[in-house]
């Protein structure tokens, strides 16, 4: 599994860790059951902080596409739905853009309704 992290790109270094893992589950490249790989190791080998990679898997875990679970690591859940990977990838990709554009949450959320208004 790829793991991409551009320091220059506006999404958080964490964000960044959680979107190459939608981004693969979304490829079909991981699938359920598997293990991605020791925070800790992966923290090394990318040059970022234990913590930001924690970050990254915990918003995962928050979002039902990967368990938690000591002594065995980050997993991939049975429930890794590969359309849902991308749409999260893609909305977080919009979110960055909107931040970077400087507009607030709540004026990024009123474009949201505006939009969920129109579908």
């Amino acid at each position: 599994m790829l793991f991409r992290i551009d320091p220059q790109s506006p999404l958080t270094l964490s964000d960044q860790v959680a979107a190459s893992v939608r981004r693969a589950v979304a490829e079909g490249t991981v699938g359920p059951d598997e293990r991605l790989p020791a925070a800790r190791e992966l923290a090394r080998s990318l040059g970022i902080n234990l913590h930001t990679v924690l970050r990254g898997y915990q918003q995962l875990r928050d979002e039902g596409l990967v368990e938690l679970r000591r002594g065995r690591g980050a997993v991939v859940t049975g429930r890794a739905d590969p359309e849902r990977g991308r749409l999260a990838e893609r909305v977080g990709e919009v979110v960055a853009e909107a931040r970077a554009a400087g507009l607030s949450d709540a004026e990024f959320l009123d474009l949201v309704q505006q939009a969920l208004g129109r579908a």
